[in-house]
């Protein structure tokens, strides 16, 4: 029996970062980009690895050199690698016994590189989602569960700092909002998260990097701070969290002017919060842009895609065009219905 999972990339509405800091999220999944896992009887368990993503032959050694460069040296095998084994380990731990069977699993993706749309997360959570029906048991853990389970391939496996917003949508699907409050991740080991129609979304761009590099960037102190206590970084959590409210808010009560405040806000938190440096000359560009145009912009995730409010502007073609012209690529987002 084959498997096939795909999980679209992640857009960040509103009080993106606050899920890493105990806040509230609202978050919606694109068809535009996507990730997906195809798990198939084999004789040997094999994890495949992508001809585009995991290279291991190169024309010369220029060339290795800017894909390094451009992509860094970590493709997505090892996603794999230690999702199958965070399974394994989730199964074993909670008395679930799994056939014995073997598989061989692999990937394909479209989501853009390196400009905050979820790409790790929507491999590792179209891997899991994959081998958990290939098993059998997607039944015996629950949903609400899940996001937990694929947050921890990227802390306890692999190392990476990330938060569960990204894994909450990409686990439940479509448009929903999150509550992370510490008294209830505490108490219940998981946020709160409620599903939203996705029809209630009005129409969006998305602008980005068409080639963002890992070189160069500047990381930022923020989390170290928060957990110090910083009285101006908790302020602006509060704000953060106040935009995913406002935000919800406006969705259900079709207020464009309201949700365009709360993700200018939005923005406008982050970048006092995390400094012009940090965000890069990149991201600024693309929200002035926006902005100019007389449109409400936010950034979609850790930074290098600005999500447009275009809801009665009708100016798509004039953004399309400003944006192309300084080098960026721009797209209508189709929602997850």
């Amino acid at each position: 029996m084959k498997v096939h999972v795909r999980t679209g990339a992640r857009i960040a509405l509103a009080g993106n970062p606050s899920d890493q800091y105990h806040g509230k999220t609202i978050a919606f999944l694109i068809r535009n980009f996507w990730a997906e896992a195809l798990v198939q009887p084999s004789d040997a368990l094999t994890i495949v690895p992508n001809p585009v993503h995991d290279p291991v032959a190169f024309q010369n050694l220029e060339a290795l050199e800017a894909i390094a460069r451009r992509d860094g040296y970590h493709g997505g095998l090892r996603l794999l690698f230690a999702t199958c084994k965070r399974l394994r380990q989730v199964c074993a731990e909670r008395g679930i016994a799994l056939r014995k069977r073997n598989f061989a699993i692999s990937y394909e993706t479209n989501i853009p590189r390196q400009v905050g749309l979820g790409g790790s997360s929507a491999i590792i959570t179209s891997a899991f989602k994959a081998l958990m029906r290939f098993y059998g048991v997607q039944e015996q853990i629950p949903l609400v569960e899940w996001p937990n389970i694929i947050l921890s391939v990227e802390l306890e496996e692999l190392g990476i700092a990330a938060g569960l917003q990204d894994r909450v949508v990409q686990a439940y699907g479509g448009l929903v909002y999150m509550d992370f409050d510490r008294e209830l991740m505490e108490r219940d080991g998981h946020g709160k998260y409620e599903s939203l129609d996705p029809g209630l979304l009005p129409p969006f761009g998305l602008a980005y990097e068409s080639e963002p590099s890992e070189s160069g960037r500047i990381h930022s102190d923020v989390r170290a701070r928060y957990l110090r206590g910083d009285p101006e970084v908790l302020a602006a959590r509060a704000r953060l969290v106040e935009c995913a409210e406002r935000a919800r808010a406006a969705l259900l009560a079709h207020d464009m002017r309201e949700l365009g405040a709360a993700m200018d806000r939005n923005f406008d938190t982050r970048r006092v919060l995390f400094g012009e440096a940090v965000l890069g000359e990149a991201n600024l560009e693309m929200i002035g842009i926006a902005r100019a145009a007389g449109c409400a912009a936010t950034l979609t995730g850790s930074g290098g895609a600005v999500l447009v409010l275009l809801a009665g502007r009708g100016n798509e073609g004039e953004l399309v065009s400003e944006y192309r012209r300084r080098g960026y690529a721009f797209v209508i987002v189709r929602p997850e219905r």
